[in-house]
This record gives C-alpha cells, structure tokens and sequence, in this order.
C-alpha cells in the first residue's frame, strides 16, 4: 500500500497534468497498474449496498474496508460478502470522523463515498489528500468553496475522483449521445434536464421502513428521511440538479470545449410537502406546523460559452410520475424522452414525430453492445454496471475518470448558484471556471474512443 500511495504522491504533477489534457479516452480495459484494486466503502446504505454488490461481483476487486456508523448496515454488508465467499474487510465507524482511519489504513487504494451529501466533500478531500482514489455519489458539493475543494485538492494532491453519476451510463442517453457526436441533430442549440421525481415517501416515513407509512423525518425517520428532508425546510433551491444536467454536460461538451458562464432560477412557493403531512398524518401532527422552505417546482436557466441554453427543472415534493425531462435539440431536429420521440428533418415525416424506439436501436452505443448482456441486474437498468466498471478500471491504471473533479464541481455549483438566484429575485449568477481556462484547451470527450479504435 506504501509503495503504491508514494507512487501516486510522486506523479501529482502528471496526474494533473492528465485531468486537464486534451486526449481524454473513456477508460474502459486500460493498461491496469495492479491486477486487483484494493477498494473501501465509506457509508453503505441503500446506495451504497449497491455500489458493494456490484464491486463483489467484479473478479478485479477485493473489498478490504467498511465503515458505517450504523452497525445494522456493516451486518448486511458483512453478509453480503460473506454470502459471496469474500474474506471480512476491516470495520470502521466507531464515530463519524472513523472515515479518516479507514483512508489512513493499509490496503486501500480507491474508496466509494455514499453517505448523506453535507459528508461528500469533506471525505473526497480526506481521500485525495490521503492518496486514495475517490469515488463520490452525488451530489458532489453544497457550496461553491466545497467546489472549489474538490478541484484544489485534486490540483494538489494528483489524485484523481470520480463522480458517480449513473444517469450518463443510461443506455438512451449514451444512444442520444452517440447521436449528437454523430451529428444526427446537427448544430446543437437548446438542451432540457431535470429530476422531477415524487420523493415524499422518500422524505417521510415511520421509521421502520424506507418508504411508505408515516410522515415523520429527522431522527425519528429512516434512510434518506433522517438528513434529506432537511435540506426541503431550510434550503430554496436546486438540490437534486446532476442526473439531469450530467448527461446533457457531456452532450454539449461542457468543460472540455464548452462551459457553463451564467444561470438565473425561480421557484414556486411550497405546498406538496405540507399537504402530504396534512394527508397522512393530519392538521394536529407537529410536523404539519413546518414551514417548508424548498419551492415545489424550481426551473433553472443556464447559458453556455458556445451559445447553447439549458432548461434545468427539479420537482420532487409534488404527485408526480418519475422523469428526468430530456429534450436535446439541434438545427436539424430533437430527441425529447417525455413521449418518447425523435424528429429528424428529412428522415421524419414533415411534422410528425418518429417513436424513438428505432432510433435508439439504430444509434445503440458501442459500449452498451458490447457489455449490455453483462450489465443485466446491476442496478437501474444497468448503468450502475457501468459505473462501477469505469471506476475501478480508471482506479486500477490510476487514469484520470470519465467524470473528473472539474465535471462535479461544474454541476454541482447548480445548486448554490440556484439558491442565490431565487433570493435574488432570478438575479443571474455567473459560474465559476474551475478549469481556469483550460475548457479551450480540452478536447471534446470521447465515450467511444477506446471501440472504434481512434
């Protein structure tokens, strides 16, 4: 473990030198520095479950380390490794700083952060500072200093993170996104995203199961219902933005020739979540006389360097079927996933749409061709396999990561910047450039180099 920490301390300078040069190649199957990566987990809830049952079921991996500060999830995780025939990983969580004896313990070269947001930061930081691959869930930051970590550190220190962001392995969105570099819409000009996502019996439950029954949130809730459901009291603003914007960043080329300059954002006043108290737990229960903060529905403007304009909307506290609300449009025609439909001029019937089942078969990406059957099972739909498969092969080879410490600050900065805008009255905010200028420099990045062998 020495030696390979010390290895990583000795190339800072080209490992940053690689996060910000121009002929990034999605890393699938790269030269590995070590056969098996030696990977950790830091919080393994729901999420992070996930995350250790597709590492487990990896031949290149061995699970060394857990930490949680609840002991009833290191017991599900130890079964679950030992139901695998894995030998029991090192135990932390004695408190909430354990995390930090976990990065300073031997045989650790990558760790999965999946705890509640507030801890992201702070533990990709610890890990980086510590020379540990870092993998971080999102959303990746709060702030826009706690951005700034991130990629300071990464400068730095020359170890790389990588930012979880399933959605852009989504096997639509990369066919989309083989589109838009096939130029099939032509010139792009106008993109919209969100997550509109009825999370109420995410945010309230009984405290005895994740979701469904009861309202209650804070310590007397479970999951996700005792620290997220705070941030819908005290915050208005954007908290949710990158499954929506992350697919859309890697169409419009966003830090890698492109970037975000400025954004404005409103929000509607608050209703669901009191409403659902009301619902389920009527007018007299204490939870009934909060005041919700976070505005039902908040629809966020970015515009970019290259003249495109993004439409970013989040609603989670209102009935609501699930979706994240594509629409990518050029000057030759779009994709919209709401209806499921494509128009391209000239191939479409004049103002008829197309179902975009043929399309996304036509344009199926290369790499969902070729480990699709493998991906069965991973975990929504799939593209968590693909998470998990680029993290630790890009940790192996100690490569710089499809999405880098610049890509989650970029999207992470939606909800600080929206939160200012909205109390600013839709006063426009300007965005940090946290490659300081080297987006010009950055060549588009190429999800499909390593198949087609460019």
């Amino acid at each position: 473990m020495k030696s390979r920490r010390n290895f990583i301390k000795r190339s800072a300078v080209i490992g940053a030198g690689i996060s910000l040069a121009p002929n990034l190649v999605f890393p699938f199957n790269p030269k590995p520095a070590t056969d098996r990566l030696k990977i950790a987990f830091i919080g393994v809830g729901l999420r992070g479950t996930n995350h250790l049952n597709n590492a487990v079921h990896r031949k290149d991996t061995e699970i060394t380390a857990i930490c949680d500060i609840d002991p009833k999830r290191i017991d599900i995780a130890l079964e679950l490794l030992k139901k695998d025939g894995r030998k029991k990983p090192m135990i932390f969580g004695k408190d909430e700083n354990d995390y930090l004896n976990l990065l300073d313990a031997p045989d650790v070269d990558a760790v999965i952060i999946a705890t509640p947001w507030l801890w992201h930061t702070k533990m990709a930081v610890a890990a980086m500072k510590a020379g540990v691959y870092a993998g971080l869930e999102v959303s990746a930051s709060q702030t826009i200093e706690e951005c700034w970590d991130l990629v300071n550190t990464h400068e730095a220190t020359g170890t790389h993170m990588m930012f979880l962001e399933n959605v852009n392995f989504r096997r639509d969105v990369m066919a989309v996104l083989h589109m838009v570099k096939q130029n099939v819409f032509g010139e792009m000009l106008h993109y919209r995203c969100g997550y509109q996502h009825d999370l109420r019996e995410v945010k309230f439950n009984n405290g005895e199961q994740p979701y469904g029954g009861g309202v209650e949130f804070g310590e007397k809730g479970l999951s996700e219902a005792r620290w997220r459901t705070k941030h819908s009291v005290l915050r208005n603003g954007d908290t949710y933005p990158t499954h929506g914007v992350g697919p859309i960043a890697a169409m419009a080329d966003i830090n890698r020739g492109n970037r975000f300059t400025s954004m404005t954002a409103n929000a509607t006043k608050a209703v669901g979540l009191h409403k659902y108290v009301v619902d389920h737990g009527g007018e007299d229960h204490p939870n009934a006389k909060i005041k919700f903060k976070q505005g039902d529905v908040i629809t966020s403007m970015i515009e970019c360097a290259n003249g495109e304009t993004i439409i970013v909307t989040h609603d989670t506290n209102l009935p609501r079927p699930y979706s994240l609300g594509f629409r990518v449009q050029g000057a030759n025609g779009l994709w919209e996933k709401d209806g499921d439909r494509i128009y391209v001029e000239g191939q479409s019937e004049p103002h008829q749409w197309d179902n975009s089942a043929e399309w996304l078969k036509k344009y199926d990406h290369p790499i969902w061709q070729k480990y699709g059957e493998e991906a069965t099972g991973a975990g929504h739909g799939g593209m968590d396999y693909f998470v998990m498969k680029s993290f630790v092969e890009s940790a192996l080879a100690n490569v710089a990561p499809p999405i880098d410490a610049y890509d989650a600050a970029a999207w992470s900065a939606i909800t600080p910047l929206s939160e200012a805008s909205i109390e600013n009255n839709g006063e426009p905010q300007e965005f940090p450039d946290f490659t300081r200028g080297q987006w010009v420099a950055r060549a588009p990045y190429d999800w499909m180099k390593d198949e087609y062998g460019k």
